[in-house]
């Protein structure tokens, strides 16, 4: 069976466009993918929120947030990845990515940073 999609169903999909804020900017790219894998916005927005990784995007300057979506054999992650621009956070993609993803370079934080927090024991050396 072929599915065809009409100008109708296509208008229906298109009718909760994410807006640009005082907060993100949506890109084109951003949308298509969240319609692609069914994701909300309010769902993007809570990735970054409160992610449970964040790792250096693929692309320079950018980052990669990371939440669990789901448990068992059926768990999931939804990424998105995002550059920030002055304030504001610009959402570039968003994906899911079936199973668990392998752990890939997490953010640099300066050492002078580190060396910092060891001093006030907020972290272990």
């Amino acid at each position: 069976m072929i599915f065809v999609a009409t100008l109708g169903s296509f208008r229906k999909q298109r009718r909760h466009l994410p807006k640009n804020d005082a907060r993100y900017l949506w890109t084109n790219h951003a949308i298509r993918k969240m319609a692609f894998y069914r994701l909300s916005q309010g769902r993007i927005r809570r990735v970054l929120r409160n992610p449970a990784r964040i790792e250096e995007g693929v692309a320079p300057g950018t980052v990669a947030a990371m939440q669990t979506d789901g448990s068992g054999a059926k768990s999931r992650e939804i990424w998105v990845m995002y550059q920030e621009v002055g304030k504001k956070r610009r959402i570039i993609t968003a994906w899911r990515y079936p199973g668990k993803s392998p752990i890939r370079k997490k953010i640099p934080i300066p050492q002078d940073i580190v060396e910092e927090l060891e001093r006030e024991g907020i972290i272990g050396e």
